[in-house]
């Protein structure tokens, strides 16, 4: 379960555009908003647990796969190591499939993405649609990327906060801190701004036998 709502709390995107070199995070979060569409890219995602008692370093856990994403709504998360799942928004219902389990899981996309990092980047238009659920700022530059600080507004939810990260226009990765002290980084490759997708590719049927649970 605690790898399942982390999934959940991490569904996001990311895409290339350009902006002037010396723009700040924000400028460049504003021309991602406003420029791109829809983009394909694939992704490293390494989860930190906060260090027990006892414990000589931090736990830390690394999975891959590809994301694809279509603006407003609708995006899709495929993971291949070391777990197969696959997380698909399709406009109405964010779905989840775990390979292992053959079990899928089903909620309405509006109440499951709130304050989610899909709900910053994919669904809003520009930043003021942002600002009535995050609050923004500019990061301190580090790891050769331009940062944005994005904290909820609504404290009780499962984040504390994300960042984003920019290099040379495009969104190169975010960095995100849940509520239990997890930290959740995704490292971007280059990303493909024209796949093409068409009308069905965000479709999501449930495997033949799958176990299917809506909440």
């Amino acid at each position: 379960m605690q790898r399942r709502s982390l999934l959940l709390a991490v569904a996001c995107c990311g895409v290339g555009v350009w902006f002037p070199a010396h723009a700040d995070g924000l400028s460049a979060l504003e021309s991602f908003l406003r420029q791109t569409q829809q983009g394909r890219a694939a992704f490293t995602q390494t989860v930190t647990a906060p260090r027990k008692d006892g414990e000589a370093a931090p736990r830390a856990r690394t999975s891959r796969g590809v994301f694809e994403f279509q603006r407003p709504d609708r995006f899709r998360f495929v993971y291949t190591h070391p777990f197969e799942q696959t997380i698909v928004a399709d406009g109405q219902t964010l779905w989840l499939y775990d390979v292992d389990l053959n079990q899928v899981t089903a909620r309405a996309q509006q109440e499951a993405l709130g304050q989610t990092p899909a709900a910053l980047i994919a669904a809003s238009p520009d930043l003021r649609g942002l600002t009535q659920v995050f609050d923004l700022r500019n990061a301190p530059d580090a790891d050769g990327l331009t940062w944005v600080l994005a904290t909820p507004k609504q404290r009780d939810g499962q984040l504390q906060w994300i960042q984003l990260g920019f290099r040379q226009g495009q969104l190169a990765a975010l960095d995100i801190l849940d509520s239990f002290g997890q930290r959740s980084t995704i490292r971007f490759e280059a990303m493909d701004t024209q796949p093409g997708f068409g009308a069905e590719h965000f479709r999501f049927q449930p495997p033949a036998g799958a176990d299917v649970i809506r909440q």
